[in-house]
């Protein structure tokens, strides 16, 4: 008999807390401020592409070196990929196509072994050459007018999963065209 009052009063208890009153009535409507004044342009956190072109000197210590402009802001957690334009080709229309590789890149030349190399913090991006041999052995074409491109993911937008060694992936989930690519030639 217990277990059964015990069911009824929990029944009961349902029953008037579930049960809702008249609807009360409706509050007074408030009013628009004034617009302020636009502010300052901000900073860019949604990612960005940039491509770099410079060239590998001794007088350079064999370092292309990029400082983000103050537009753009890095954070500490977010990801900055470098790109290599390693060649140049046609699609079937006749049309050039950049072929970009994911750095570090390494080449094996007659001298030994070539390797291009980055590090970066969240204000620049060091671009280098390492070898096991001399660099000032290196033929134009592996050292001038070399095209870089650099991606910057924010720590945000790296969920799920990204195939960073496809550049047009990488656009593609940063919403960003070729023709948004902002370049700079280094000098």
């Amino acid at each position: 008999m217990k277990k059964i009052n015990v069911f009824l009063g929990a029944l009961v208890t349902l029953f008037f807390i579930s049960c809702e009153g008249p609807q009360g009535p409706q509050g007074f409507d408030g009013f628009d401020g004034a617009d302020g004044a636009d502010g300052a342009d901000g900073i860019n956190i949604l990612g960005k592409v940039i491509d770099i072109q410079g060239t590998f000197t001794l007088d350079n210590d064999y370092s292309i070196f990029y400082e983000f402009p103050q537009t753009i802001e890095v954070f500490e957690t977010d990801v900055v990929l470098v790109y290599m334009l390693w060649d140049v080709t046609e699609d079937s229309n006749g049309e050039s196509v950049d072929i970009w590789r994911l750095m570090p890149q390494t080449r094996i030349l007659d001298q030994g072994l070539l390797q291009y190399n980055y590090d970066y913090t969240f204000f620049d991006v060091n671009i280098f050459l390492e070898s096991d041999f001399d660099l000032s052995t290196l033929q134009p074409g592996d050292t001038d007018d070399q095209v870089f491109r650099i991606a910057i993911l924010p720590a945000e937008s790296t969920t799920g999963k990204l195939d960073t060694s496809n550049i047009n992936s990488v656009m593609s989930h940063l919403g960003i065209t070729e023709d948004e690519v902002q370049k700079v030639t280094l000098q």
